[in-house]
């Protein structure tokens, strides 16, 4: 069975195996999450459940997203997102999915945003390497040759240039479920996650399974 869930990264800490194993572990507040829509292949062409997650004021929805919500019969949510899955559509409008629908032992992929880094040079942004660093040279961090320039006369694409790093969707995959707290919707994950403290992430069934 497919899973899913939105959650917000609180942190990283770590935690012991009952043979004293220490275990790096992040902290995620999953759910409870709100179904606010049902996609179907009649309707809208493809099979969906849409969710809502973190409860906002009204007036801080615009016309439509308050009329969507009131049409659903759930309180204005913060963040929307859709998730697929295969065996079809079996929640309903207003069904709340909780933390309860991972259990210890399962293998998830965590999306988030990263976290931005500002302008980077070639070398940190893309990990190319360096020039000689003797006083003779005059070239150490720069980001290389840009290209012929009789043909074809312009810089390629996808040329690897400095510029913004960071904050670009990022998943990391097969990640251990190592504890499941139903009552505080936390769940523990053994490893990092993209994003900063207080990130949006999407948690669903590993894909490499």
């Amino acid at each position: 069975m497919q899973k899913a869930i939105l959650g917000k990264k609180l942190g990283m800490t770590q935690v012991f195996t009952e043979d004293g194993i220490v275990i790096p572990v992040t902290v995620i507040e999953a759910g409870p999450v709100t179904v606010t829509q049902l996609k179907t292949v009649d309707n809208d062409g493809y099979d969906a459940v849409q969710v809502g997650f973190v409860d906002v004021a009204d007036k801080k929805l615009t016309k439509p997203e308050k009329g969507h919500f009131a049409k659903a019969g759930v309180s204005g949510k913060k963040f929307l997102r859709e998730f697929r899955f295969d065996e079809g559509v079996s929640y309903e409008i207003g069904a709340e999915i909780k933390a309860d629908v991972f259990a210890e032992g399962d293998r998830v992929d965590v999306t988030g945003i990263s976290k931005g880094k500002g302008f980077a040079g070639t070398v940190k942004r893309w990990g190319s390497h360096r020039g000689p660093m003797s006083h003779g040279s005059g070239y150490h961090r720069r980001p290389g040759s840009m290209g012929a320039c009789s043909t074809p006369s312009r810089v390629m694409k996808n040329k690897k240039l400095p510029g913004h790093m960071g904050v670009e969707q990022v998943t990391v995959q097969n990640l251990d479920v190592v504890r499941v707290d139903v009552e505080k919707n936390i769940i523990l994950v053994k490893g990092a996650v993209p994003g900063p403290k207080g990130g949006l992430l999407t948690i669903v069934n590993t894909v490499k399974a």
